[in-house]
């Protein structure tokens, strides 16, 4: 039973690395690729409101219908579609695919976590483990996997870019970092033909990215294990209406523990959408060049797959609470910095410490953010999942959507506030999780 679960486990964070590491090398580039009136960022804007209205109606009905391992399936061959159309980036291409992608985006994730959760309750039931524990062991080897892929995506777009390499605006670097506005935009200094790079390159660049998503759509097709969702449940539950699962996202936030997580799962898109669209393009491609961005992006990739493994291990020593602690004391040092900080092409190294950072914190909110859903809300895993990624998405979405008409500065601002709301309320969370939860025999040895 062990061997089968690792084995599906692995499939799974593989199929997510190869599909990731295209959409999320992608992603990272869109600020600078298709800067134009700001259609890259609209188009990410777009994805993620698009996954919020799936994440409200679709996962919940889809998974019971078809099963986690379709779902899987079909929502990974929806991603490809947007890659597809940055071949030929216009308007008319990209907010199409942005708004198919963005509703297989929810059944996409919710059908993940409820694989990951499944899988490791059911192993520690009968091994006797403690599921939490087991949970959060399996989400840190999927992240592990994961997160890796921002590795891959970025190392590939930096490699390819590289063969023509374009520098920063190399006039004006006083325009980069917290300071720029809208009105003193990038490509007043530098035009989008130097910013953009060849079309060759491009082309090349978007051939690799297709082919890694295919290439996950047929291992997963392949090798992942159906899993039978019914497994325990009563009678009563498989003859629910299609209503009933339609309206589940809604009917969840009525549980008080949902209504106190929201901030802090907003925080987690809101930081990951300022880095990949804000960053990048008025830190990164303002003062080196866009084909520094991939590289600098490896940081936040790298450090965020080896820190998810071991925020998943850790936590069985040092609990859930410290962990929150160190990635909020962390985000705010980063956002502070990035407020007091003045890009410039002399400060190389300095690129790449801030998402190497911001990683960990990443990391740790992601693994111990999902296993908290997971285990705090285990008899509605579907309708909890599709809230964290609705709330999750949603944070996306704002900050792309804002990315075009906000000052650096105040974006950095309003990340730093749903980090100082957050996690109090997340606090609270834990505390009435204590309250409710009676001390076992071995909670006492072992005092």
């Amino acid at each position: 039973m062990e061997i089968l679960h690792l084995k599906n486990i692995l499939i799974l964070g593989v199929g997510f690395l190869l599909l990731f590491t295209a959409y999320g090398g992608l992603q990272n580039l869109q600020s600078s690729l298709n800067p134009a009136k700001g259609m890259g960022v609209a188009s990410l804007s777009v994805i993620y409101v698009s996954l919020i209205i799936s994440s409200m109606f679709l996962p919940t009905v889809i998974i019971k219908k078809i099963g986690c391992k379709w779902t899987l399936v079909i929502s990974m061959c929806c991603y490809i579609t947007y890659t597809v159309a940055n071949f030929y980036p216009q308007w008319y291409t990209l907010m199409p695919t942005s708004v198919i992608l963005g509703f297989a985006g929810g059944p996409l994730w919710t059908s993940k976590c409820t694989y990951l959760t499944t899988s490791g309750i059911r192993y520690a039931e009968k091994k006797g483990k403690d599921k939490t524990h087991v949970v959060n062991l399996y989400f840190g080897i999927f992240f592990l996997l994961f997160q890796s892929a921002g590795v891959w995506g970025n190392l590939i777009s930096s490699l390819i870019f590289s063969q023509r390499a374009t520098n920063g605006t190399g006039l004006n670097y006083s325009n980069c970092g917290a300071v720029n506005c809208p009105e003193l935009s990038i490509n007043a200094n530098n035009s989008t033909e130097t910013v953009r790079p060849s079309i060759h390159l491009i082309y090349t660049l978007m051939g690799v990215y297709t082919g890694c998503g295919v290439l996950a759509v047929l291992i997963v097709a392949t090798f992942l294990d159906q899993i039978d969702l019914k497994e325990g449940q009563e009678k009563e539950e498989e003859d629910l209406t299609m209503s009933t699962y339609f309206l589940a996202t809604f009917r969840h936030m009525k549980d008080k523990r949902q209504l106190l997580l929201i901030p802090l799962t907003m925080l987690s898109g809101f930081q990951q959408g300022f880095l990949s669209g804000d960053y990048t393009l008025y830190y990164v491609t303002c003062a080196l060049g866009i084909q520094f961005v991939g590289y600098v992006m490896i940081c936040f990739g790298a450090g965020n797959a080896i820190l998810s493994m071991l925020a998943g291990k850790l936590s069985q020593y040092t609990g859930r609470i410290a962990l929150f602690v160190l990635a909020a004391v962390t985000s705010a040092s980063c956002i502070i910095a990035l407020l007091l900080w003045r890009p410039h092409p002399d400060q190389f190294a300095v690129f790449f410490i801030f998402p190497a950072l911001w990683s960990m914190a990443d990391a740790i909110c992601l693994t111990l953010l999902n296993a908290l859903y997971g285990v705090l809300f285990d008899e509605h895993k579907e309708a909890a999942f599709s809230n964290y990624r609705l709330w999750d998405s949603l944070g996306f979405a704002i900050s792309f959507g804002y990315s075009a008409a906000l000052c650096v500065y105040v974006k950095l601002y309003i990340v730093l506030s749903f980090l100082v709301l957050g996690m109090p309320l997340y606090g609270i969370v834990e505390y009435i999780e204590r309250r409710k939860r009676p001390v076992t025999a071995t909670e006492m040895q072992e005092k």
